[in-house]
């Protein structure tokens, strides 16, 4: 589509950016950023809420336009009112927005906004307008990544300085780039069967979040809240249909396990969700109920919480929130072998699903399994092949067997994910070393170091 006067007209976006950036270019430094992130930011290792998260995001990418790439959705652990994009279709949103939302809708709205960004090409359009005055803005968002190869530290604040990547992790998106990333983002939102009056309830969250505080919510600072910019999102709303949606299980699930866990501290978690259940009722009761349940086990009272979550579980013997809280109140009581016969049911069922797979292989190891262990998440990573926790938990496995060789193995990977790639060629340089006279794993160490190596001078050949 051509630009033209009508301000809901979107960019070819086709060819915008083209001679900054390329897409190939996009997939390597988004890949090569999210494994810093990994490594240095407090990402949510929690599949329940990845495997959530995740498939919000993908309800939402099936109806979005110029998807050139997978979208990889998670959750930094911040309470700060905050979510970003970068390149590559990386999406992460912080606890303190999922805790601080009201409905489904609210958080898609905000997903769909930053989805928008990645298929509009923002950060490389700023790039190309800022490369015409600097020519090393590129170039010192690469310089960032390499340094963090050898120094993490040094590396982020090497990429948070530079000019280029001030557009993607901390200066404020143009009032054009905002408007546009609304009208794509609320356009999608009600595509894809959310009520695009999500938007409007977020905007008046920031909006009031803002005048209580001195410093304006993090996410102002990079998504400026004008007033022509509420206006214009506003105004696109009448058009569109207000849908009346029951609230939504999952979402209150995954808010209660937030303040459960992760926001709340443990004396005053117990309190709140001991007085919250008592009081709601529906879908609202059972999610405080869930969170009750979790508050206890958080604070050592599994035994407690074991009727609570088995009452859940019986009305919904699928629901994933509650299958990882009863093996974890299982595993807290040392009752492996009733977590494994209450997963391995579903397993049967589902594989390839990460919360059942992840759950059977941890109670293996409690049980101490090893091999049927290893075998599950062997078989799990031929799905996944970039889940850390996965290759965290496989080395745990490794080395409970006495298999140093592949724990080496399996602890590179993990260090590869993580944007540690000298760390990495270490781990099998040792593995190398305990695989004596196997000569065909010799070979294949070899050949992943030098993939290794290989990736390094990729990201210097940028």
């Amino acid at each position: 589509m051509s630009q033209t006067s009508d301000k809901n007209a979107l960019p070819d976006i086709g060819v915008v950016a083209s001679d900054a950036i390329t897409l190939d270019k996009e997939v390597i430094i988004g890949d090569a950023l999210m494994r810093q992130l990994r490594g240095q930011s407090p990402i949510v290792q929690d599949p329940v809420l990845q495997q959530y998260i995740q498939d919000l995001g993908n309800r939402l990418v099936l109806h979005a336009n110029n998807t050139n790439f997978p979208f990889e959705f998670f959750i930094i652990n911040n309470n700060a009112i905050n979510a970003f994009a970068f390149f590559g279709g990386h999406v992460g949103m912080h606890t303190g927005l999922i805790a601080r939302a009201d409905s489904e809708s609210e958080i898609a709205s905000v997903l769909a906004h930053e989805i928008a960004h990645v298929t509009q090409r923002h950060i490389a359009r700023r790039i190309q307008a800022q490369s015409r005055t600097s020519p090393l803005a590129i170039a010192s968002l690469i310089g960032g990544i390499l340094l963090a190869i050898a120094d993490p530290q040094a590396g982020i604040a090497a990429i948070q300085a530079s000019s280029a990547a001030q557009a993607q992790f901390g200066i404020n998106y143009t009032r054009s780039n905002e408007q546009e990333a609304d009208r794509v983002g609320i356009s999608l939102l009600s595509r894809a069967g959310f009520d695009p009056r999500g938007a409007d309830s977020f905007f008046s969250k920031l909006a009031a979040a803002s005048r209580l505080v001195s410093k304006p919510p993090e996410r102002l600072l990079t998504h400026p809240l004008t007033e022509n910019r509420i206006a214009d999102a506003r105004a696109r709303l009448v058009s569109l249909p207000k849908r009346n949606l029951p609230p939504s299980l999952s979402f209150h699930l995954a808010k209660t396990r937030i303040l459960a866990r992760y926001s709340f501290n443990e004396d005053y978690s117990l309190d709140y969700f001991e007085n919250a259940y008592t009081k709601g009722s529906g879908i609202y009761n059972e999610a405080a109920r869930y969170g009750y349940a979790m508050a206890l086990l958080r604070n050592d009272k599994a035994k407690q919480a074991q009727p609570i979550i088995a009452a859940l579980l019986k009305r919904r013997p699928n629901n994933h929130f509650y299958l990882d809280t009863m093996t974890d109140v299982l595993l807290a009581q040392e009752k492996s072998q009733d977590a494994i016969k209450l997963l391995n049911s579903k397993y049967r069922q589902s594989s390839s699903n990460v919360v059942i797979a992840l759950n059977l292989a941890n109670a293996y190891l409690n049980a101490g399994n090893n091999k049927q262990a290893i075998q599950v998440l062997r078989d799990y990573l031929l799905l996944d092949k970039d889940n850390y926790l996965a290759y965290q938990l496989l080395a745990d496995a490794y080395q409970e067997n006495g298999n140093k060789g592949l724990m080496h193995q399996s602890n590179a990977e993990f260090f590869a994910l993580i944007g540690g790639y000298e760390r990495a060629i270490d781990e099998l340089q040792f593995a190398y070393n305990f695989s004596k006279n196997d000569h065909l794993t010799k070979q294949k160490i070899r050949a992943r170091i030098q993939q290794l190596r290989n990736k390094v001078k990729s990201l210097q050949s940028l």
